[in-house]
């Protein structure tokens, strides 16, 4: 579960950041003079739509290196609008078995991806993203997602859009053995007890460019990222996102933590040379 946003990018000029006051290189959230930004990107030749928001980015690159259809599913709020037709199509077509909630009042979220010589500015209107709620999760055959879930990953922004969702699925995962709860926090939180008891947690901590930090049974790891050269790096939004997703594909096979790590680097090292949270058709992975 998690805050889904459309992303819409396209390429821009200074004369269009200037008429929105946006400054490049920065990520801030929408305000009222930025609200006809979406559309008239969306009207521009090169637009190019991808189903995103964090936790929605991570879910279609773990389903992109499973290569599995319907490996992966996915639960946000969208509004009934063009985006939310926009989100929809993308996600299936991603192989990601997407439930929406479709809320009447607000419009689909959105984040403008202005870029500019390489660079981008990200401006996120979240608007029904912030409008789940747990009714939604409750119904049988959204429910029954959660049920046959074998891992469920939520991501932290999501706590202040639906804590009761959260918490549903919480209780059901401790009922269920099913706590791993591979956080990205540090060695100290990986020791903290659960709810149900005293259980092992696996901490991972990404840092860019400097090594991958692991926190498991006590002891401490690092793993090198895969370095790329600065020419060859075009866009870093939705690198954390990728690792994530890399990651998690190789978890839920039961694989080693290395090699998830190791995966999550692949599949970052992927991202940051596309714009976007893009991919090729299939991974060159071993």
């Amino acid at each position: 579960m998690g805050n889904p946003l459309l992303d819409i990018s396209a390429v821009v000029d200074d004369a269009f950041l200037t008429k929105y006051d946006i400054k490049l290189n920065n990520a801030i959230l929408a305000e009222e003079k930025h609200l006809p930004m979406y559309d008239e990107l969306a009207s521009k030749s090169d637009v190019e739509y991808i189903a995103g928001g964090s936790t929605q980015n991570s879910i279609r690159v773990a389903q992109w290196m499973l290569q599995t259809p319907g490996a992966t599913s996915y639960m946000g709020c969208i509004g009934k609008d063009k985006f939310g037709d926009e989100m929809k199509k993308n996600a299936q077509a991603a192989g990601v078995t997407a439930h929406y909630y479709e809320d009447e009042t607000a419009p689909t979220g959105t984040c403008a991806v202005c870029v500019v010589g390489g660079k981008s500015s990200l401006i996120a209107n979240l608007s029904a993203a912030n409008c789940y709620k747990s009714e939604h999760l409750k119904r049988p055959e959204n429910w029954a997602l959660v049920e046959k879930a074998k891992y469920i990953y939520i991501a932290g922004f999501f706590l202040t859009v639906s804590p009761d969702s959260i918490q549903l699925v919480a209780e059901h995962a401790a009922a269920n053995n099913k706590a791993e709860n591979i956080e990205e926090i540090a060695l100290k939180i990986s020791q903290l007890p659960l709810a149900s008891g005293k259980q092992n947690r696996i901490a991972v901590i990404t840092q860019g460019a400097d090594p991958v930090v692991v926190a498991e049974d006590g002891k401490v790891k690092t793993f090198p990222v895969i370095l790329l050269p600065k020419e060859k790096l075009v866009d870093t939004n939705g690198e954390g996102d990728a690792f994530v997703g890399g990651f998690l594909s190789q978890l839920v096979q039961g694989k080693s933590i290395e090699d998830s790590v190791r995966t999550g680097c692949y599949a970052a090292n992927v991202i940051i040379q596309r714009s976007g949270c893009t991919y090729p058709e299939k991974p060159d992975f071993n």
